[in-house]
C-alpha cells in the first residue's frame, strides 16, 4: 500500500467515527470543554450505558476522546483543542435547516435562544457574544484577519495590559478563525480565544447558564467590555 493510500485509509477510518449519531452526540455536548461521565453521556444521547461504553471505545481508540477513571466513575474528554477543532468545524458545515429546526418545547426554545446569544465552543466564546467581542477587537486594531486571524503587536499587549496570559505552544495556534455555527461568520479561537475565554469567566465578566454551554455577560462584565473593547453594554444583552 502506497503512502497516499495509507492516508486515505486513515481518513477514512476517522471519518467513520463521526459517522454515526450517537457519537456525534457525545462529540458535540463534550465541546462545553467539561469532563462526562459515562453515565451522563448515555443519558444525553439516549442509549444504554452498555452501548455507550462501546462507542466511547471507540473514539478514545481514534483519538478523539481521552478518558481517566475516579473510583467507580469513568470520565472522558474531548483529547485537545484540534479535536473540538475538528468537531466546531464539521458542525459549522450543517446546512441552516439541521441548525435551526424548530424547538419541540419551550425549554428548548429558550435554551435554543441563550446559545445562540453566548456560548462556550470548547474554550472560546462563540455565538453572538464570541463574534461582537472579536468584531471589537478587529476594530480596534488588535486582531488583524485579512490573511486569516492573527494578533497584532497592539493586540498582544492589550491581552498583557488586562492581565491575560497567552500561552504560546507550536501544538496551536495563538489566533485561529472558527466558523460560528449559529452567526455564519468566524469568531476567534486559538490559544488567545481560550486564554480570554478562560479569563472572563474567572473575573465573572461571563457566567454560565442552565445546563448546557449557555453563558451571559454580567453587570461587571458589560462594564468592563465597555471600558476596554468599546462595546456598547445594549450589544451584549
Amino acid at each position: 500500500m502506497t503512502a497516499k493510500d495509507s492516508r486515505a485509509a486513515a481518513l477514512a477510518a476517522l471519518a467513520s467515527l463521526l459517522a454515526d449519531e450517537t457519537r456525534a452526540a457525545c462529540l458535540l455536548a463534550l465541546l462545553d470543554g467539561r469532563a462526562w461521565t459515562a453515565g451522563e453521556l448515555a443519558r444525553h444521547a439516549g442509549v444504554a450505558a452498555s452501548t455507550l461504553s462501546a462507542h466511547l471505545g471507540k473514539l478514545v481508540a481514534g483519538g478523539l476522546l481521552t478518558e481517566e477513571r475516579q473510583g467507580r466513575h469513568r470520565y472522558v474528554r474531548l483529547a485537545d483543542a484540534r479535536a473540538a477543532g475538528l468537531v466546531e468545524d464539521l458542525a459549522a458545515h450543517l446546512p441552516p435547516a439541521a441548525v435551526r429546526r424548530p424547538p419541540r418545547t419551550l425549554r428548548e426554545s429558550s435554551a435554543g435562544s441563550a446559545m445562540a446569544r453566548g456560548r462556550t465552543c470548547y474554550d472560546h466564546l462563540a455565538g453572538r457574544l464570541g463574534i461582537t467581542v472579536t468584531d471589537a477587537l478587529a476594530l480596534r486594531g488588535l486582531l488583524r484577519r485579512d490573511t486569516g486571524f492573527a494578533l497584532t503587536d497592539a493586540g498582544v499587549e492589550w491581552f498583557r495590559a488586562a492581565g491575560i496570559a497567552l500561552e504560546v505552544s507550536s501544538r496551536r495556534p495563538l489566533a485561529r478563525a472558527c466558523l460560528d455555527w449559529t452567526e455564519r461568520r468566524p469568531h476567534l479561537a486559538g490559544a488567545a480565544g481560550a486564554a480570554l475565554c478562560r479569563h472572563v469567566l474567572n473575573a465573572g465578566w461571563v457566567v454560565r447558564i442552565g445546563s448546557e454551554r449557555a453563558v451571559k455577560v454580567t453587570p461587571s462584565g458589560k462594564r468592563e467590555f465597555s471600558a476596554r473593547l468599546g462595546i456598547p453594554p445594549e450589544e451584549l444583552r
